[in-house]
């Protein structure tokens, strides 16, 4: 059965293009955001670490459009993305008004959080560069069209960056679907995001018109019914819980609301405490179910950015074997391995990422 009708490598330049903005993340490490005194500093963006997570595990070849002031933070950032592999022709540079009264580079401050002690992010990305991408900006005809693209990735969190953004993604998967190009979308759903533009309404009204291009559609259960606006029959109310059959009911839903959904995913994740979570995942593709082995008590060191190198080895998995079981597997192994490191990109190797699909334990190497 074929899931997906994916370009092959030698048409393409790219195996994946992410659309999306990419912060300065602010780690205090063991401390809190609030008491520390000195930072470690990371690159992270939920469109962008599934590229990066497919370029730097999996060898991928990837690229990403975003923008950014002009000045050193905004450098700092693109010295991370080039340590990641990524290509960034395609990086808009916008002049810096020397103290950001007009555009600036987005900041995320994030505390991991231990024990009963929950994760903590505070960002600060008002009027930053990419936010400001409007209809129009980004040549899509020569990305699509001439270099060629085999699957392109964005998703809710860009979306919800400005008045503007949903056009962006809008002309961007209206050009790759031209193209033949896969097209992903991981609905994200942060309140904090929407609350200044219309909440959860303005999130349902923006998703739901996206929704209608896209060929594999992720996020969790609580994304579904925000960001998408149905209502299940017999859906349990706690959505905070790893429950598979949650997701099976609201996923019989979305295919019928949106006919055009080829795959569907999510991980599912218990969270116990902030360091030990249970961690799971299921797809669905061509009518059918596939699990991903459940892990219990993952112990946790940093949860930002599990969910996206899911999503990278999910995208790896469909890319390489049209297998969604395999493929699930792959994006599970791939975002609890994640989740064993600091920072929000995956620091694993597909070595790694094979052991683990394969049951192997974490007894030392050397």
């Amino acid at each position: 059965m074929t899931v997906l009708n994916i370009k092959s490598k030698d048409t393409c330049k790219y195996d994946l293009l992410a659309l999306g903005e990419i912060m300065l993340r602010l780690d205090p490490g063991d401390g809190r955001i609030h008491t520390t005194r000195s930072f470690r500093v990371w690159e992270g963006g939920g469109e962008y670490n599934v590229a990066r997570g497919l370029r730097k595990c999996f060898g991928m070849r990837t690229a990403v459009v975003t923008a950014f002031a002009d000045n050193s933070v905004g450098r700092l950032v693109e010295d991370f993305i080039l340590q990641g592999g990524v290509d960034v022709s395609f990086v808009k540079w916008v002049q810096f008004d020397g103290i950001g009264r007009t555009v600036r580079n987005g900041l995320n401050f994030t505390e991991r959080g231990y024990g009963c002690r929950g994760a903590l992010g505070v960002s600060d990305r008002g009027h930053t560069a990419v936010s400001q991408l409007k209809r129009g900006d980004i040549d899509w005809q020569e990305i699509f069209g001439r270099y060629g693209v085999r699957w392109f990735h964005t998703g809710g969190i860009f979306a919800a960056l400005s008045e503007t953004t949903p056009d962006v993604i809008e002309e961007a998967m209206s050009v790759a679907r031209e193209h033949g190009t896969i097209i992903s979308y991981d609905l994200n759903y942060r309140p904090s995001l929407w609350q200044g533009i219309g909440g959860q309404a303005k999130a349902q009204e923006v998703n739901r018109r996206l929704a209608q291009y896209v060929d594999v559609m992720l996020g969790n259960e609580e994304d579904f019914t925000a960001c998408l606006g149905f209502e299940v029959e017999g859906l349990d109310e706690d959505l905070s819980s790893l429950d598979v059959s949650n997701f099976k009911k609201m996923i019989q839903v979305a295919v019928k609301m949106f006919p055009n959904f080829k795959v569907t995913g999510t991980t599912l994740r218990t969270v116990k405490t902030a360091s030990i979570n249970d961690w799971g995942a299921i797809c669905w593709a061509g009518g059918q179910f596939y699990e991903a082995p459940l892990r219990e008590n993952l112990e946790i060191f940093d949860r930002v950015g599990g969910g996206d190198s899911f999503a990278s080895g999910l995208i790896y998995g469909l890319l390489t074997t049209d297998d969604p079981q395999t493929a699930v597997n792959c994006g599970a192994a791939h975002g609890a391995l994640a989740m064993t490191t600091p920072g929000d990109t995956s620091m694993a190797t597909v070595k790694e990422v094979e052991k683990i699909m394969g049951g192997g334990g974490a007894r030392v190497v050397r």
